[in-house]
């Protein structure tokens, strides 16, 4: 039997299937590349380990599973201690502002702090990083805290964002009410995706306000929303973070009443000293660009 094949096999054994073993492995391998690997392994014992859809270890699969567990369950133990018994390696979720504006430069002082410090990153908002946490698959998350945690779910609130609205100076618009006192709003609004938090936080205090105002332009990213503005496309929706600097032709108009975004770190269980020592970099960076 191929070692590397058995690996893969524990993965999507332990974590219940090809995709999220893709997200749990210590480097870097696509979902598709799993799946063959599997269908080689299974061809050269000739049985079916696992059950696709709904997913399930056949009979086999669980002997399999049983005897091979041990082995590479106890790998990231041995690592850290032939390292000197030190643990230095961290599975992060987080959210795509995070990652941008927030996570290089808790890296950089972890690195300072931690000799060997190392880490994988996931992408996902607080739904999925609470799945992802649940199932074991990372140590800690941040991103909105908008809605209320599940079960065995802690929280820790680090940072408020407020939403503001980016038009082109030229425009002539010096504050948001101009925009909203309009009986038909035809500025085209640029915005993240509906499902979005920050899109569904400010269409929800619009209709609060019984103003009806739909995005025309959906774009991937906060950047892409600054890029539409400044080309003249619209009002852009975003979050007013520190570091947000403005091109000499746009400005920012707050927005009066609506309520901020709450940034946080999400765990689940005890966190690990590297964890509890990653979080204190967190709160201290929060706590200087709040200041």
């Amino acid at each position: 039997m191929n070692v590397h094949h058995l690996e893969l096999f524990y993965y999507v054994a332990r974590h219940g299937g090809v995709s999220a073993a893709a997200r749990a492995m210590p480097y870097g391998i696509q979902q598709p590349a799993i799946s063959a690997q599997i269908l080689q392994l299974e061809d050269s014992l000739g049985i079916t380990l696992y059950q696709r859809r709904p997913f399930q270890l056949s009979r086999e699969g669980q002997t399999l599973y049983d005897f091979i567990s041990p082995f590479f369950g106890g790998l990231t133990e041995m690592a850290d201690r032939l390292r000197g018994g030190g643990e230095n390696r961290l599975r992060i979720a987080s959210a795509e502002i995070v990652q941008r504006d927030y996570l290089p430069e808790i890296f950089v002082r972890m690195r300072r702090r931690v000799k060997g410090f190392h880490f994988t990153l996931t992408h996902g908002r607080q739904q999925e990083i609470e799945a992802l946490l649940a199932a074991q698959e990372v140590d800690i998350g941040f991103g909105t805290l908008m809605e209320k945690t599940t079960a065995n779910i802690d929280s820790r609130e680090l940072l408020r964002l407020p939403m503001v609205l980016l038009v082109p100076k030229q425009s002539g618009i010096t504050k948001a009410e101009q925009i909203f006192e309009k009986d038909r709003i035809d500025l085209p609004l640029v915005a993240l995706e509906a499902r979005d938090v920050v899109s569904r936080s400010f269409q929800s205090a619009l209709r609060q306000r019984g103003v009806e105002w739909l995005p025309s332009l959906e774009v991937g990213s906060l950047d892409l929303v600054l890029r539409y503005v400044v080309e003249g496309f619209g009002a852009g929706l975003v979050l007013r973070h520190p570091r947000l600097e403005l091109p000499p032709n746009v400005k920012a108009l707050p927005l009066e009443g609506f309520p901020p975004l709450c940034f946080g770190a999400l765990w689940t269980g005890r966190l690990s000293p590297l964890a509890e020592a990653f979080l204190s970099e967190a709160a201290a960076l929060a706590g200087e660009l709040s200041a």
